[in-house]
């Protein structure tokens, strides 16, 4: 999924105004260069006037945020280091640890999105890239992800 995509969902998702998603995106990186400003060009659709493409790191260290944000800072101290490519896995991941979802609760918003999977499917999507029973998460079973949990967290 474009990342702009996947901001936008979240953002949506969690009814977060502009400011706060760059104080969360500076939980994960204090020094990033975002501002309150940037962030409208982030959320336009590709087409719209005013559209800039939002960087990985960027998502990354707002995904890092939300991970802070809702579960606080890592009890040793180390921080993680920042991932360099933003794939559909590493956003799966990244909510996964955010809202503290189990397996049930994964499996739940996949169908709460009317697009239901496997536990053998589930599992392979969080497997590390070359493991055998890896597998790509694509944008549709992202995107319907985003869906079911966004029924979840908004209630409706």
């Amino acid at each position: 999924m474009i990342n702009n995509d996947v901001l936008r969902s979240i953002r949506y998702m969690l009814d977060l105004s502009d400011a706060k998603v760059v104080e969360i995106t500076r939980l994960a990186d204090p020094d990033l260069p975002l501002d309150k400003a940037d962030v409208p060009g982030y959320l336009r659709k590709e087409d719209e006037p005013g559209y800039v493409e939002c960087p990985n790191p960027v998502l990354a260290h707002f995904l890092d945020g939300l991970v802070l944000h809702y579960r606080g800072p890592n009890p040793d101290g180390v921080p993680r280091p920042v991932e360099k490519r933003i794939t559909n896995n590493v956003v799966l991941k990244k909510l996964r640890v955010a809202f503290e979802l189990k397996d049930g609760d994964m499996h739940q918003a996949f169908a709460d999105a009317g697009f239901p999977i496997s536990k053998p499917e589930l599992t392979a999507l969080f497997r590390q890239p070359g493991h055998h029973n890896f597998r790509l998460c694509g944008d549709q079973l992202l995107r319907n992800f985003l869906k079911g949990l966004t029924l979840r967290v908004r209630g409706g």
